[in-house]
């Protein structure tokens, strides 16, 4: 079939949705090169797909460690480095289109340089048409100017002028990992949005967890996320106080979090990192940060839970599944033990709130899945 190029943004939320899209590319015969960094080589080369490193780390998002630079300006000062690495690493290869993260800095450049269509993999939709409004939403650094004569004179590319706008490159195909009801009509409603549900995919991972210690247990499954786990760490206290001593077992991620000054209670199990899909299958009700992966992961599940958004597109996507009734948001500023203890409460309690989660749940399975996209990529490039 056909050779792919996969040009990712490498951070969870925009590599985990795409790697049930490329095992069901590889599993109709086609073959996928992708781009990422060393922590999601594992879970690529499982799909058969061939992995290929970046030079530097794109993953553009990662909040920057105390005396790092900020990966924004990295990525800007070694453009024209990454570029020609990532071109030597596939020279001799003919490949039929790219798919890439949209915020995928360089999209434009590969896709004139090597002359073929290229497919958007949105990892964030909601809000995405507010912020193609507000194109100066972040001021344009010196250093993107820099990039981008440096780019203009070397591949003869000209990228958009301000910084803003190259981190959200569109094409005439663009994913979307939601179904059209649960995005408002009044969102992503041009032509080029085909909506294939939610990145609900069996990534196969190594779990070590210890599943014995649910059995027969009402369970209470906790994350915060990997981006924004250490955004407020007092959160993690108040989850203590409210469910401490408690008839429930807490499963509770808490990646990269330091908590060696709280005291963790005995009915909490708290991990670095947690199998998801796996932990979902025994839980009774969730708190979730509402990023796209796991919120789409409990509403396809039909796991009741009650949102604490903190930052990026979680506001969003919270307010839409409050806005069909099939969640409660809480504010993270105002949150307390009481507060949080009433919500699970009122979402386990309340049949309005299963029931509206159920429509959400039958319409991201009614998208198709991972086989319509490929279903729509086809009839895009075969066009």
């Amino acid at each position: 079939m056909s050779k792919v190029l996969f040009l990712s943004v490498p951070s969870h939320g925009h590599v985990n949705p795409t790697i049930g899209l490329v095992s069901e590319l590889i599993k109709h015969g086609n073959e996928v090169t992708y781009f990422a960094t060393e922590p999601f080589r594992e879970k690529i080369e499982a799909t058969g797909a061939i992995y290929e490193p970046y030079l530097v780390d794109l993953d553009l998002f990662k909040p920057e460690e105390e005396g790092e630079e900020d990966p924004m300006f990295n990525m800007m000062r070694e453009a024209t480095n990454i570029i020609d690495d990532i071109l030597g690493k596939i020279e001799g290869k003919e490949f039929a289109y790219i798919i890439h993260s949209t915020p995928f800095p360089f999209t434009e450049v590969f896709k004139q340089v090597l002359n073929i269509p290229t497919i958007s993999s949105l990892g964030i939709f909601l809000g995405l048409d507010d912020f193609l409004k507000n194109g100066d939403m972040f001021p344009t650094p010196p250093e993107y100017t820099i990039m981008r004569n440096e780019i203009k004179t070397k591949y003869g590319v000209i990228l958009p002028e301000k910084f803003t706008q190259s981190l959200i490159n569109l094409g005439e195909l663009n994913l979307v990992y939601s179904s059209r009801y649960f995005v408002p009509e009044n969102q992503l409603s041009d032509g080029t949005y085909r909506f294939v549900g939610p990145p609900v995919f069996d990534r196969k991972e190594k779990t070590g967890f210890p599943f014995e210690l649910l059995k027969d247990r009402k369970v209470i499954y906790i994350s915060l996320g990997t981006v924004f786990s250490n955004f407020k760490p007092a959160l993690y206290q108040v989850f203590f106080d409210a469910f401490a001593g408690k008839e429930v077992t807490v499963v509770m991620a808490a990646y990269n979090v330091d908590l060696n000054k709280l005291k963790i209670p005995d009915n909490f199990i708290v991990r670095h990192y947690i199998p998801q899909l796996a932990i979902l299958q025994h839980t009774d009700v969730a708190i979730t940060h509402a990023g796209m992966n796991s919120i789409s992961d409990l509403l396809y599940h039909n796991v009741p839970f009650v949102a604490i958004p903190l930052g990026a597109d979680q506001p969003d996507l919270a307010a839409r599944t409050a806005a069909l009734g099939a969640t409660i948001s809480l504010d993270h500023v105002t949150l307390t033990p009481a507060i949080l203890q009433d919500a699970v409460e009122k979402v386990l309690r309340d049949p309005s709130y299963a029931m509206n989660m159920q429509k959400i749940s039958e319409s991201f399975k009614d998208a198709g899945g991972y086989p319509k996209a490929v279903a729509y990529i086809n009839e895009y490039i075969n066009d």
